[in-house]
């Protein structure tokens, strides 16, 4: 363990983050944006008299529901890429 060389007294360790908490990172902004458009978009578009909706409801959870495991996935890699950067350090 390294110290202070002018007061001898050891370093300060900092245990070790893994990852950024998810809310830090890039990939939840773009997450948010992505449902936020795909639901303006599922409100704003509608069938026109007669017709039926051509993006509903369904859809629009369709696709977060693909959103949100693209981000998990995401997430995953980031931790799972992490670990292995610890680990080739110590």
């Amino acid at each position: 363990m390294t110290g202070d060389l002018a007061s001898g007294a050891p370093a300060m360790h900092r245990p070790d983050v893994e990852t950024k908490p998810s809310f830090k990172t890039t990939e939840f902004f773009v997450f948010l944006a992505a449902v936020a458009a795909v639901v303006v978009t599922a409100l704003m578009v509608s069938g026109d008299a007669g017709t039926a909706d051509p993006f509903n409801a369904e859809q629009a959870l369709r696709y977060i529901t693909f959103l949100a495991i693209g981000y998990m996935i995401s997430r995953g890699l980031a931790k799972a890429g992490a670990r292995r950067r610890d680990a080739a350090h110590h």
